[in-house]
């Protein structure tokens, strides 16, 4: 393998395990190397938010999940399996505050409406360079092509995260539902 041209944390949340394969086959199909990181747990996520299992030089976390009212959907756990402080129930804001540092990184969820300005906010509030997501409810195929085009323009044409961004969007009116925030204000507008 020749060097990547990027290092993308995958990360794949509760039954998301098909749009996750294929955004890895097309990444490493593109040159990038894909870390894949399979969350069966609450803390299996704060890790990597945290920075505590990421692996170093990674340039863009991708966060596959399925997400509703602003929040990551998590995995459900019996009670007794939680371990102690260990959050229970889906991560919205409250939850990305108190565990994320990703300063400098680039981060997409994919899930429905967690790029909801307060979601957003949460993650800019973590030191994150740019976030991505949708603020509302798209299909899923919508967000396999929105994240597939995002990487094309990345990787193969060498474009910015913003026009590669502005891009992803023009394949359909679907795509207007996704909002890229960066230092604290949202420039999906423009």
């Amino acid at each position: 393998m020749s060097k990547p041209v990027m290092n993308v944390a995958l990360v794949c949340g509760p039954d998301c395990d098909m749009e996750v394969q294929a955004i890895r086959s097309t990444l490493e199909y593109f040159g990038a190397r894909v870390f894949t990181y399979w969350v069966g747990r609450p803390n299996d996520l704060i890790d990597l938010l945290s920075g505590k299992d990421l692996y170093p030089n990674t340039d863009l976390i991708i966060l596959s999940f399925h997400g509703d009212e602003g929040q990551f959907i998590m995995p459900e756990l019996g009670e007794s399996s939680y371990e102690p402080g260990e959050p229970m129930g889906n991560f919205g804001p409250e939850e990305i505050r108190r565990f994320a540092k990703l300063a400098g990184k680039t981060v997409i969820g994919t899930g429905c409406s967690v790029g909801k300005l307060e979601t957003a906010q949460a993650f800019l509030d973590s030191s994150c360079e740019v976030y991505i997501g949708p603020n509302d409810y798209p299909d899923g195929n919508d967000a396999l092509m929105f994240v597939l085009r995002l990487f094309y323009d990345l990787i193969q044409n060498k474009r910015s995260v913003k026009e590669a961004f502005q891009n992803a969007k023009s394949l359909d009116a679907e795509m207007d539902m996704y909002q890229l925030y960066e230092n604290g204000q949202q420039s999906s507008r423009k």
